[in-house]
C-alpha cells in the first residue's frame, strides 16, 4: 500500500513538472510571436489618395494589412510627389530610397517593355482570365522573376474592369480624324494608337487635365467613368469614347523593394498577399458597382457617349497584331512574357467559347 502511494505521488509530481514545462514552452512561443519584427514601411502612391477605386484602394491596403497582421505590418501611404515624383516610384523602390510604392507596371515601359503585360493588354483577357492567367498561367512567377533583376518584389494588389477608350473635343467619326492628334495614352494601347497617326504621350493623372485646358494635349484617356468623373476631364472635352480596347482589364501593383521584401518573415509574406488577394476582390467590385451611377452623372453633364464602330475597332486590333509581333522581336522578356500569356489564351479559348454565353 505505502509503494502505490509513494507511486501515485511520483506520478503526480511528474505529471506537473511536465505540464509546467508545456506552459513555459507556451508562454515562449507566445512571447516569441510578441517580439517578431514589426515592419515600418513608407509606401509612395502614384495615385492620390482621394481618388476612387484606385488611390482609394491604396490607402484600404495599408489599413486592412495592419488589422490583418495585428499591427506587425505598418505601411504609410504617401500622395503622389510626397517622396519621390510619381513617374519615379519605380527606381525609388529598387534602390531601396523608397521601402514600397502603389501603382501599375505599364507606367515603366521605357524600363521593362514586358512588364506592362502586368498592366493590361490590348483586346486581351477580362478581369477573370487575368487573374487565371497571373495566378495558375505562370504569370506570377515570371513578374517576380523580371522584377526581382531590378531589386524589387511585385505583388497583384488590384483588378480593375474595362477602361474608357479616351475623350475627345470633337466627335470622331473615322480613324483619319484621329490622325495627328496630342493625346495622353497609356501601355501597350500607345503604341497602337502611335501605329495609326495618334502622338502619344505619358502623363500622370495629376497632370492630365491642366494639359487637357491648355491645349498641350488634344484628347487622353485615363480610366474608367467614375474615375474619369472625379478628374474633370468632362469640363474640357464633351466626347467619350468606348469599349476600353487598349484596357479591357487593369491591374495595379504593390511593389516592394526586394531587400525588405526577403527580411520578412513567411507569414508576413502571406499576410500581404492574402491582403492584396482581397484587395483585387474588393477593387473589382467597386469598379463594376460604381460605373452606371458615373455614366448617368456624365450625361447629366453633357457627355457625349459614344461606341467605336466595329471599323475602327478591326483597325485598332489590326495594328495592335503589328505591335505585338515587332515589340517581341525586340526584346526577349517581351517575347516570353507574350508566348506565356498567348498559350494560356489559346488553352482557356475552348472554355470560353463554351463556357460563356456571347
Amino acid at each position: 500500500m505505502k509503494n502505490i502511494l509513494i507511486n501515485s505521488i511520483i506520478v503526480l509530481l511528474a505529471s506537473i513538472f511536465l505540464a509546467s514545462c508545456d506552459n513555459a514552452k507556451e508562454t515562449s512561443q507566445s512571447d516569441a510571436s510578441s517580439t517578431v519584427n514589426k515592419v515600418k514601411w513608407k509606401m509612395a502612391s502614384t495615385f492620390p489618395g482621394n481618388l476612387n477605386i484606385i488611390g482609394e484602394g491604396g490607402v484600404n491596403f495599408v489599413k486592412r494589412v495592419n488589422i490583418v497582421s495585428n499591427g506587425n505590418i505598418n505601411i504609410k501611404f504617401f500622395e503622389p510627389g510626397a517622396l519621390v515624383p510619381p513617374l519615379e516610384i519605380f527606381d525609388a523602390v529598387s534602390s531601396g530610397a523608397v521601402d514600397a510604392g502603389w501603382s501599375t507596371a505599364g507606367y515603366w515601359a521605357g524600363k521593362i517593355p514586358a512588364v506592362q503585360f502586368f498592366s493590361a493588354i490590348p483586346f486581351g483577357p477580362n478581369a477573370s482570365e487575368f487573374i487565371a492567367w497571373y495566378h495558375e498561367g505562370g504569370g506570377k512567377q515570371i513578374w517576380e522573376e523580371i522584377y526581382a533583376g531590378h531589386n524589387i518584389h511585385p505583388v497583384q494588389c488590384e483588378i480593375i474592369s474595362p477602361e474608357a477608350s479616351g475623350w475627345f473635343r470633337k466627335e470622331i467619326k473615322s480613324v483619319d480624324d484621329l490622325k495627328g492628334l496630342k493625346m495622353r495614352f497609356f501601355g501597350l494601347g500607345a503604341k497602337v494608337m502611335d501605329k495609326i497617326g495618334v502622338s502619344t504621350q505619358l502623363l500622370a493623372g495629376g497632370d492630365i487635365y491642366p494639359a487637357l485646358e491648355l491645349g498641350t494635349i488634344d484628347a487622353t484617356e485615363f480610366a474608367m467613368p467614375s474615375i474619369d468623373l472625379d478628374l474633370g476631364f468632362y469640363q474640357v472635352a464633351k466626347h467619350y469614347y468606348f469599349p476600353g480596347w487598349h484596357q479591357p482589364a487593369s491591374a495595379l501593383e504593390l511593389m516592394v523593394n526586394l531587400d525588405k521584401w526577403n527580411a520578412l518573415s513567411e507569414s508576413q509574406k502571406a499576410q500581404v498577399e492574402a491582403t492584396c488577394t482581397e484587395s483585387v476582390v474588393l477593387s473589382l467590385a467597386m469598379a463594376e458597382s460604381r460605373q452606371p451611377k458615373a455614366l448617368e452623372e456624365l450625361k447629366a453633364k453633357g457627355v457625349n457617349l459614344h461606341r467605336w464602330s466595329d471599323e475602327i475597332l478591326k483597325v485598332f486590333e489590326n495594328a495592335w497584331h503589328e505591335v505585338v509581333e515587332e515589340e517581341a522581336a525586340k526584346d526577349e522578356d517581351f517575347a516570353r512574357v507574350w508566348a506565356s500569356l498567348s498559350k494560356f489564351r489559346e488553352s482557356y479559348k475552348t472554355w470560353k467559347d463554351l463556357g460563356f454565353v456571347d
